[in-house]
């Protein structure tokens, strides 16, 4: 199977975790658009979505799937999203399509974050996906001396592109994540820096993988 075929068979088993007559949120990347698509399938089962970006809002209203403001629900029963990487307890760095803080923010809310791959995304040690951080535009020069000063790696300026949120983005690469909770905390320390792209104070709850031989699950 191509790459995509993967990502389409992941999406489709991600389906049985729908919890009906619910809210649910959803990702955004290459691989929740697949899932975007398979949700269309059973759209009349769920009250409706919150998206972790514009893209997805836009994706998902354009299969007419209700989409919700997050400060419109109480509570959202399971987030589905993708990742540029995971390690093998479900620590995960995202955001290498820009909407790392609202993935973030719905993630945070959700009972139960199921995250999304094709094999390739599986990793003893995050870093070889070089790690978004998105900073306050005024910030930039400032976070990226504070980042190789305390924790070393090369952060670069994501050029021509800007956040749903009106930020910047900084992609550190070099970087070897052997504690990533730790890691997380410490560079969502430092002032102007927004959010950053490890997921792992709240990592996934499953991730399926979806390889040659089919979908595995896989749990921390």
């Amino acid at each position: 199977m191509t790459q995509d075929e993967l990502k389409n068979e992941v999406a489709k088993a991600a389906l049985k975790y729908v919890v009906p007559e619910t809210i649910i949120g959803v990702g955004t990347g290459s691989t929740a658009n697949f899932f975007i698509d398979q949700l269309a399938t059973i759209k009349s089962s769920v009250k409706g979505t919150v998206a972790s970006s514009i893209e997805t809002a836009n994706r998902l209203k354009n299969h007419g799937i209700d989409v919700f403001d997050l400060n419109e629900v109480s509570e959202i029963s399971v987030y589905i999203d993708g990742a540029d990487e995971s390690d093998h307890h479900l620590n995960l760095i995202k955001g290498g399509g820009g909407a790392l803080t609202r993935e973030k923010i719905v993630a945070a809310v959700s009972k139960q974050f199921v995250c999304i791959a094709d094999d390739s995304k599986l990793v003893d040690v995050l870093g070889q996906f070089p790690l978004p951080i998105e900073v306050i535009p005024m910030a930039t020069n400032y976070v990226k001396r504070e980042i190789i000063k305390s924790i070393g790696g090369n952060p670069v300026l994501r050029e021509e592109f800007t956040t749903d949120n009106g930020n910047l983005i900084l992609d550190i690469h070099g970087l070897t994540i052997d504690s990533p909770k730790t890691l997380e905390g410490q560079l969502n320390n430092i002032v102007g820096v927004v959010t950053n792209g490890l997921f792992a104070n709240r990592g996934a709850d499953i991730l399926l993988l979806s390889t040659q031989n089919g979908v595995n699950m896989v749990k921390p």
